[in-house]
């Protein structure tokens, strides 16, 4: 059966109005986006949410309105506040990036972007052990798609500084709690105590190590990298059994500090402008 021309016609007309529509639609989109990145930068987040909101709308596939949506909100989050408010404008942060990597699992932004919001839930009080660890597992898909960046192997670092001393710390507290002589910060953990968190965090302490010692191959001036390798020597120091192997810990953590002192002079020194 053969079209009649009016139909043929009629059909080509409707076709050039949704195409002409949906141009028009990623046309007003830009615009909104443009406005929305203007009032970003101007601070004035709640407005650029709107215009990322809707660019989003009108074109779903404007991958830079859904990032710039979700920095917005991320950037409204305070660690740490408990208002709802708050809390729903880190989760919407989140909700945004995971939207993206739906489309797009490979969207380094988008990965960046929730570890670095979880990783600030987890670490502001109360301390949230499972947050950093979903944390981490964003930073490690960072790492297998872009191996030589450096900032991810500090991050899974950090973390991995942030699980031991915490979890040494409520240990130390909880033996304080029955002790006839309470430990202090710099004490040897008893035995006990110690193989306790040697069986719990050693494994996490010397994947800490590894990582920042990572970082700094592949930034040998990667001072934050030192800072946290230091702290992490001194972590591993309380799962030592002898005193040589403790003291030779510790001896690493302050090579690291003087180190660490010598790279920010220079730096300091680099950044005094010359007359």
């Amino acid at each position: 059966m053969r079209c009649k021309p009016q139909a043929v016609v009629l059909v080509a007309v409707l076709l050039l109005a949704v195409g002409a529509g949906a141009g028009c639609n990623k046309l007003k989109a830009r615009d909104r986006l443009n406005k929305g990145v203007q009032a970003y930068k101007n601070a004035q987040f709640d407005e650029a949410i709107e215009d990322f909101k809707d660019a989003k709308q009108l074109d779903p596939s404007l991958t830079n309105a859904q990032l710039y949506l979700a920095a917005a909100y991320a950037n409204q989050y305070i660690p740490g506040a408990p208002s709802p408010e708050n809390i729903r404008n880190g989760n919407a942060a989140i909700d945004e990036y995971k939207a993206i990597l739906a489309n797009d699992p490979n969207n380094l932004q988008a990965i960046d972007g929730i570890g670095s919001i979880l990783f600030n839930i987890g670490s502001s009080p109360p301390f949230d052990a499972d947050k950093l660890e979903e944390s981490k597992s964003y930073h490690q898909k960072h790492i297998a798609l872009k191996p030589d960046d450096p900032e991810s192997y500090y991050w899974v670092g950090v973390i991995d500084w942030g699980l031991a001393y915490h979890a040494n710390r409520d240990l130390r507290d909880d033996y304080n709690k029955t002790a006839k002589k309470p430990l202090k910060e710099d004490d040897p953990l008893p035995p006990k105590v110690r193989d306790d968190f040697t069986m719990k965090y050693g494994s996490t302490v010397d994947d800490g190590i590894t990582q920042l010692q990572k970082a700094i191959s592949l930034r040998s001036d990667y001072d934050d990298a030192m800072a946290y390798l230091n702290l992490l020597y001194r972590q591993k120091a309380d799962m030592e059994t002898s005193m040589d192997a403790r003291n030779a810990d510790l001896q690493q953590a302050n090579d690291l500090v003087e180190k660490v002192k010598a790279i920010k002079q220079k730096k300091a020194g680099m950044s005094q402008p010359t007359s």
